[in-house]
């Protein structure tokens, strides 16, 4: 299913699942989101993790307009008729002592299950779990999460120079991420480990995010989506209303939608 923009009126979907915005670090691209939390609406809004990024806040203070405007459409859509429901990431795992709470409407949940209009259940978590370098040493997981903002810097000025040529937006990182065998091997592998999960919980598929990138596939007749991210390809994971789900890429559909300006800066 490929979704059609109206820009007189806001796409209608059920559910979105979103993650690792990093709000609070400098590649996020917090107005491309924006933009896309202004023209969808829908009952179920599923924050899938890393949505704040306390580890790159502990380095340095960074929290522009843009990123408190993502925060109040996000309360906002909770104080109207949205639920919204935040699964604690790894950058953000402070938040997972507060399983259960709900503040401002929005509630916390470490783990969450999501019936489809057609039936089927889903369960939601971030994965980071399953991410063998994060489980078994917290700190090494860091010094990669550190040299990974010097490559998502470095994709800023490729971005810049590639606009100037009039080209369109594209991630070096994640270009990185498909070439390299390790890394192609390792998403793989935390794939199969996530469908598995799903697999003894006895549920028909998986949402995830947390290794920035956006998928929907079956393994092992488990149905595995992953939402991507906001600081490398900008996608959502929505459900319309039968059921069928359908991965947005943003910075393919806000060409149509965000002003040039923003485009720049999102850059």
């Amino acid at each position: 299913m490929q979704t059609e923009l109206n820009l007189n009126k806001p796409m209608k979907v059920r559910s979105v699942w979103i993650s690792d915005i990093h709000l609070g670090f400098r590649g996020c691209s917090a107005d491309y989101l924006l933009n896309f939390l202004q023209q969808v609406e829908c009952d179920y809004l599923y924050l899938v993790g890393d949505i704040v990024d306390v580890w790159e806040m502990k380095k340095r203070m960074f929290w522009p307009q843009a990123h408190n405007n993502v925060i109040r459409t996000i309360l906002g859509k909770a104080k109207h008729d949205t639920k919204v429901i935040y699964i604690p990431g790894n950058h953000d795992e402070v938040l997972r002592d507060f399983d259960g709470a709900v503040f401002g409407n929005v509630e916390i949940q470490n783990e969450a299950m999501h019936t489809t209009a057609d039936g089927r259940k889903l369960l939601i978590l971030h994965g980071d779990k399953f991410d063998s370098i994060v489980k078994i040493s917290p700190a090494l997981a860091k010094v990669g999460s550190r040299l990974y903002d010097y490559l998502l810097r470095t994709n800023r000025w490729v971005n810049f120079v590639r606009r100037k040529l009039g080209f369109s937006y594209w991630s070096l990182a994640a270009f990185l991420k498909h070439k390299v065998k390790n890394a192609v091997q390792y998403i793989s592998n935390f794939e199969e480990a996530v469908a598995n999960e799903a697999a003894n919980l006895d549920v028909d598929g998986v949402v995830c995010g947390h290794i920035h990138r956006a998928e929907m596939t079956t393994i092992n007749n488990i149905e595995y989506y992953n939402c991507g991210d906001w600081v490398e390809s900008c996608t959502a994971l929505v459900e319309h209303p039968d059921g069928k789900m359908e991965i947005l890429k943003w910075t393919d559909e806000a060409h149509n939608t965000v002003s040039p300006s923003v485009l720049a800066q999102a850059a």
